[in-house]
């Protein structure tokens, strides 16, 4: 085996391993039961203090 067709199954490989690993994460993450998963993960950044204060001494000196 010749160095150019070693470098050629290599690339191929390559690109069908990261076709092949993108449909699957692709796929893992439009599936429908992972949806609450993910559902809850993205509310969970949000927590209980999500307003905004009204507390005087926190705002700017400036305004």
């Amino acid at each position: 085996m010749d160095n150019e067709s070693l470098v050629w199954l290599s690339k191929s490989f390559g690109l069908f391993y990261l076709i092949a690993l993108s449909i699957i994460i692709v796929a893992y993450a439009y599936w429908p039961s992972n949806k609450t998963a993910f559902d809850q993960a993205a509310l969970s950044i949000l927590g209980d203090d999500d307003s905004p204060s009204d507390i005087p001494s926190e705002r700017p000196s400036w305004r």
